[in-house]
């Protein structure tokens, strides 16, 4: 089998119609492929940061996630799967969990610190680009219940993560401070 088709060569691609039960051909800057696509690219930069992180438990919470992407992407493709809410119940736990080992935040931090916590900064500023688009997307087309509540709740889950990993490795936020002038 060959990967490429040439059918996306004018600027449309396939999605299948749930509605009329076939595909039909829409255009790649379409507000649902847009979405689509910052899932995909939030799930590739999460992979980067599970091979750069060195907690097992934390790994495997994150490849979690990268498979509720996974059905997030499908999802917005026109699969008829369901997202439950027990997925954004856990991402709470699991933020609950991180706040409650961290120090107060009460100003604003700098994304960086190490090579994992940065490359959980920019997972986050992505999952915020990707509800962005969905909620877009909601606004033309029915989005299934709970994608938008998850993805919200994500970009919470991915700055404490970061928080957790600098924590960990003895490096403290860094509190902006802005310059007078």
């Amino acid at each position: 089998m060959v990967i490429y088709t040439r059918k996306g060569d004018r600027g449309r691609t396939s999605l299948y119609d749930p509605q009329n039960k076939q595909n039909v051909r829409v255009d790649k800057d379409s507000a649902r492929i847009a979405a689509i696509g910052s899932v995909d690219e939030l799930n590739s930069h999460l992979g980067l940061v599970t091979v750069t992180l060195n907690d097992p438990k934390i790994v495997k919470f994150v490849k979690e996630i990268q498979s509720d992407l996974l059905r997030i992407g499908s999802i917005l493709a026109g699969s008829k799967l369901t997202f439950s809410s027990s997925k954004t119940k856990k991402l709470e736990r699991e933020i609950d969990k991180l706040e409650g080992s961290l120090p107060v935040l009460s100003k604003f931090i700098l994304p960086g610190g190490s090579i994992v916590a940065a490359n959980f900064h920019v997972a986050r500023s992505i999952a915020r680009r990707v509800e962005r688009e969905v909620v877009k997307l909601s606004k033309f087309e029915a989005v299934t219940d709970g994608v938008l509540t998850y993805l919200n709740r994500l970009s919470d889950y991915l700055f404490m993560a970061a928080r957790n990993v600098n924590s960990k490795l003895h490096i403290k936020d860094e509190v902006w401070s802005p310059v007078k002038k």
